[in-house]
Formats: C-alpha cells, structure tokens, sequence
C-alpha cells in the first residue's frame, strides 16, 4: 500500500499547534515542577505557532489526557511518577505525541541503581555504590551519601560520616522509600551537561556558596554560581561529554536530558542523568543553551517539533507493517 507523507499527518502548519504543558503531579517535586512547567509554558506563548494550555496534573489517566485535545503535551515534571515511566506509559499509551524519552528510557534513567548498571555495562565511570532493601546490610566504608532510588532535586540525600549518621538516616529514609542506595562519597568539582537532540551542550561548572548543591541551593538560595566552559584540565570537559552521550544513547533517552558528574581531580564520575531536567530560572539546560543562542522560546519549541516530527515517523512505520 502506498503510504501518506507524514507531515500530512501533522498539525495544518497555518493553524497553530495545540500543546499542553502539563505540571505538577503527585511526586515530592511537585512544586518545582509547577515553576518549570509555567516558564515552559510562557516560552512557547512567544511563539505564535503555539496555542498553549496549561494544566496542573495529579495522575491522569487515557481519558483525561485525550481530553486536554492537544496536538502535543510537554510533560514538565519530575519525580518517579511524571518522570519515571507511569505518565510515559499513560502518554503512549493515548498515542498523543509528547516530549521527552519514552517509558522505558524514563523508568530506566529515574533508577539510579540501574543508571549505575548500565554505566558499569557501558564501561562509564560510577562511584561504588549498593543498592540497600530494608534489612540488607551496607557493604561500603564511610563516609558515604545514602539516598532514594528514585528521587530527583537531592530529595533525601543525607551525608553519613559514621554508622551512627547512617544507622539515623536510613531508619527515617525508609519510613517513605522501599528502595535505597548507599554510594561512595566523593568530593571534588560539581559538572553537568546538558543534552538536547543527541547534541551535547556546554559544560556548567555549579558552584554552591553553602558548599552542598542540595534542594535549597538548586531552588531556594540565590547564591549559587553556575560557571559556562568553567577552566578544565585538557580534555575533561570533552570526557564528560563523550560520556553524557554515550549514557543517553545506553539509557535510549531522547529530545531533553542532563548528566550530572563529580571529578575528584582525577576521574570524571557519572551521578545520574535526569530525562526530564528542570526548567525553572535557576534551571541548568536552559543555561547551557542559551549560552549558544538558544533561548527558551528556541528551545521548548525544537523540543514540540521533534515530538511531533517523531510521531509522524512513528504513524509512517506503523502503516508499513500494516
């Protein structure tokens, strides 16, 4: 059977594209996800190809996606929920096409435990780490940062210099996680990269004026300093993003991600990648790209189109094997 030009099955290019920015959700990040969700939102108003409606989510079903009657949804949220794999499920699952990886890249890259496999697979660089149920025993000397599998934005990161700061820390972590990991603490200089479209971006250098880059210093505290192209010894900016990609090619993350590392002078260590980073004004992909020409209108619109241009490859296989 012969088969229909995809970008036929796009939006009329003369009628703006119908999205909706969804935010919120049920996860411990939610309000942080309602200010990236909001600068998302007004980016794209910029636009006028873009007829933009906003929504404050729980956790839609089918059903109430379908009914935002959008031509694509930009989820902006972050968390095990809405960023881990059930709202991706939900989104494919409405064949409505969205941005941001798919449900296995998304279950994958929010489980720091498997992250690490997959970076141990990869032959990338991860501290040692084990990952702790309730009653396993901790195998890793101190000190050590003890955290949730499955939490972004440091929620729950503790610091334990000792067994008795772990002992405390793991008896009040695990009243709310199943899952935790104890991983090997190391010190040194925070990096990030930024990935949008298999295109690494520049490096930022985050400097934190409390000495922690934790939740208040991501989102409360006005003097952190983020430094574009910081000064590198030769070639570890270039290592840090050889490996950021090849973590987003393993993982299968697509359109948006950040890698997170920790170089101790010596090595560059992957922390985790994030498949759906912030976008709030503090935000570090938003940094990156504009530092190259790409403001946020620019950006959250490359990311609508590459979602829409993706279902329509999508629609053209499916007709194919039909």
């Amino acid at each position: 059977m012969s088969l229909p030009d995809w970008k036929s099955m796009m939006p009329d290019p003369n009628t703006p594209t119908r999205v909706a920015v969804l935010m919120g959700g049920p996860d411990p990040e939610h309000e942080v996800s309602l200010a990236s969700g909001r600068q998302v939102a007004a980016a794209l108003r910029e636009d006028a190809l873009f007829d933009v409606s906003e929504h404050e989510i729980d956790r839609p079903d089918e059903n109430e996606l379908t009914g935002f009657d959008a031509d694509v949804i930009f989820p902006v949220l972050h968390g095990p929920f809405g960023e881990g794999g059930p709202l991706q499920e939900r989104l494919e699952s409405s064949r409505i096409p969205f941005v941001g990886s798919d449900s296995k890249a998304s279950a994958a890259g929010m489980d720091k435990c498997e992250t690490k496999r997959r970076c141990l697979d990869s032959g990338i660089p991860t501290l040692e780490w084990s990952e702790l149920h309730p009653g396993a025993p901790n195998t890793l000397p101190f000190p050590l940062v003890l955290k949730p599998v499955d939490e972004g934005s440091s929620i729950g990161v503790r610091v334990c210099h000792d067994r008795s700061e772990f002992t405390q820390a793991r008896h009040t972590l695990e009243g709310t996680h199943r899952r935790l990991m104890a991983e090997r603490l190391a010190t040194g200089r925070e990096l990030t990269v930024g990935i949008i479209s298999d295109e690494a971006l520049p490096l930022i250098e985050i400097v934190p004026k409390s000495g922690r880059y934790d939740y208040e210093a991501k989102y409360e505290r006005d003097d952190t300093a983020y430094v574009l192209d910081p000064e590198l010894p030769s070639g570890i900016a270039e290592t840090c993003r050889s490996h950021a990609l090849k973590l987003w090619r393993v993982i299968g993350a697509r359109d948006v991600a950040r890698v997170d590392f920790i170089f101790d002078g010596l090595e560059c260590w992957v922390l985790e990648i994030n498949t759906m980073p912030g976008f709030t004004e503090h935000s570090l992909v938003p940094k990156a790209a504009a530092h190259i020409g790409k403001n946020m209108t620019t950006l959250c619109g490359s990311l609508v189109r590459a979602a829409l241009e993706r279902h329509g490859r999508m629609d053209e296989s499916t007709l194919a094997r039909s």
